[in-house]
C-alpha cells in the first residue's frame, strides 16, 4: 500500500522515533508499504516518521544506481532500532534531496564512513561499516529517527536562501507526483 509521506512542516518529522521490539504490529507488512511507498515517489530511502511513525525504521534500496555502480544498485536494507557507533573525520560535500521536502536539493557535508548497529527485518542484530554513498544515504535516513533534516545541515546563508521554498512546502504550495500529507 502506498503510504502518504509528510512533508517539511509537519511535527512528525520534528521527534526522535523510539525503538521497536519485534512484535511490532505487522511490521513485515510496513517494510513491505515503506518500500513500495518510496519507490513510488522514486526515492531511494525512507524513514518511518517521513511516513508519520515516530518510530526507528528506515529502509534503503540503491538499484537505481545500479548502472553507475553495480555495487551500489545491489544495496538494498532495513534497519531497525539502528545505532550510530562510530563515524569517520573525514568528511565530503555532496547535494542531498528528501521526499519531506520536495524540489529543494543542497549540498550536505557528511562523514565519509560510519559503523552502525541495527536489527534486520528478521530481527537479527547486526554491525556493520559504511562508505561513501551508502554511508551518506543511511545517515540521511538516520536523521529522519532522530528528528533531524538535511536542511539543519546546511550553511546558514543557505539556509536563509531557501526559507521560502521550506515555508511553500510547509504552507502546501508546492508540486510533486507522489501522494503527501501535511499537518497545516
Amino acid at each position: 500500500m502506498i503510504l502518504p509521506i509528510y512533508l517539511y512542516g509537519s511535527s512528525v518529522l520534528r521527534k526522535a522515533g523510539e525503538e521497536i521490539s519485534a512484535d511490532y504490529p505487522d511490521l513485515k507488512g510496513l517494510v513491505d508499504n515503506m518500500f513500495e511507498t518510496m519507490y513510488n515517489a522514486n526515492g531511494v530511502g525512507l524513514a518511518a516518521p517521513q511516513i508519520g511513525l515516530s518510530i526507528r525504521l528506515l529502509v534503503i534500496d540503491l538499484a537505481p544506481f545500479k548502472e553507475e555502480d553495480p555495487e551500489l544498485g545491489a544495496f538494498k536494507t532495513v534497519m531497525i532500532n539502528p545505532e550510530m557507533l562510530e563515524t569517520s573525520e573525514k568528511t565530503a560535500s555532496d547535494e542531498e534531496g528528501c521526499l519531506s521536502i520536495p524540489g529543494v536539493h543542497e549540498n550536505v557535508i557528511r562523514p565519509v564512513k560510519i559503523k552502525i548497529r541495527y536489527r534486520d527485518e528478521n530481527f537479527v542484530e547486526r554491525i556493520e561499516e559504511f562508505e561513501g554513498y551508502k554511508a551518506r544515504v543511511i545517515q540521511h535516513e538516520y536523521d529522519h529517527i532522530e528528528g533531524k533534516l538535511f536542511t539543519d545541515k546546511v550553511s546558514p546563508i543557505r539556509r536563509q536562501l531557501i526559507k521560502s521554498k521550506l515555508d511553500n512546502i510547509a504552507r502546501g504550495k508546492f508540486s510533486c507526483s507522489y501522494k503527501t500529507k501535511s499537518q497545516r
